[in-house]
């Protein structure tokens, strides 16, 4: 039986051991993510004996004192976790068990959640995903051509990569180049980043590392990456002028690889549905895969 749980009576102990332990987790289901992320969020829970067998946060908002789920910032994939094998039923009654005092639904879902493509209100959306369990050699060799070319001209510069960089040195490259364009995003959403990624970092599934040039101290570009259930994910870049002269990007990518080659870890890209960007991570040899989003308005089509 599914059960509603409101924000104060879900049981963080027995949800962060759900998934700790299901066979989909992810670095965004953690209650401290979530707590950071969108405070006050609230869950369905499938309890048996006890136990958190199945869980899926409700991340919830009010416009106009109408109830309704959106996805939060910096949590591509949330949905339903499990520590047993799901099913496409298992999946759609966790969606049709949704309260029905949301009225309006935009929630995506993990790779993980097997759902019909024909499933009324479902889309699906496209991410990157790349096994290091391999030598670098031939990790390298997969990359594309055009990528080998700018991995090769980044080399012409005498990068240098750096650990521990300040969070505030990503996110001001960040807001000095993309951040122009992207509008809803102010003093709010970086607050909420940097609150994240310092947490983040306290419990040890998070670093950041960036790319200088040797004869300069200066920060041309910087990643931030999450790292939980043997996946590392990229979260969050901020690149400059002589970052993407340099291909510095390319470069950071290239080293992580290489740190990271060889062992059991998958390197989420964390996206993307912009064809620009899943050129670039499909570039460093990456398999694009799908994962849904489920989504309607005053009425729960699978009921």
């Amino acid at each position: 039986m599914i059960t509603y749980l409101t924000h104060e009576n879900i049981d963080k102990k027995r949800w962060d051991e759900c998934v700790a332990h299901a066979l989909n987790g992810n670095v965004y289901a953690w209650s401290w993510y979530l707590d950071v992320v969108h405070p006050g969020w609230e869950a369905l829970v499938e309890i048996k004996d006890d136990i958190y067998q199945s869980i899926m946060p409700l991340t919830c908002k009010r416009k106009y004192l109408i109830p309704y789920l959106c996805q939060p910032f910096f949590a591509q994939q949330l949905g339903i976790f499990s520590l047993l094998p799901m099913s496409t039923e298992s999946t759609e009654s966790f969606l049709k068990a949704i309260p029905r005092k949301y009225r309006l639904v935009e929630i995506r879902l993990n790779e993980k959640n097997p759902i019909r493509e024909t499933c009324p209100g479902v889309a699906f959306h496209r991410n990157h995903l790349l096994d290091l369990n391999k030598d670098y050699e031939l990790l390298s060799f997969n990359y594309h051509e055009n990528t080998k070319r700018n991995l090769k001209k980044s080399l012409k510069y005498n990068l240098q990569m750096v650990e521990e960089i300040p969070i505030a040195t990503v996110i001001q490259l960040f807001r000095n180049d993309r951040g122009m364009m992207v509008k809803h995003w102010g003093d709010e959403e970086y607050a909420r980043l940097t609150h994240l990624v310092g947490t983040a970092i306290t419990s040890s599934n998070a670093f950041i590392y960036g790319v200088k040039t040797i004869d300069n101290d200066n920060i041309i570009c910087g990643a931030i990456f999450l790292y939980s259930h043997q996946r590392l994910t990229f979260l969050f870049s901020g690149n400059s002028p002589l970052g993407k002269e340099t291909q510095a990007m390319t470069f950071l990518m290239d080293q992580v690889i290489q740190t990271f080659s060889g062992h059991p870890v998958t390197f989420d890209f964390e996206g993307s549905d912009n064809d620009d960007l899943a050129r670039f991570y499909h570039g460093f040899g990456a398999d694009a895969i799908s994962y849904p989003s489920f989504s309607f308005r005053f009425k729960n089509p699978l009921r």
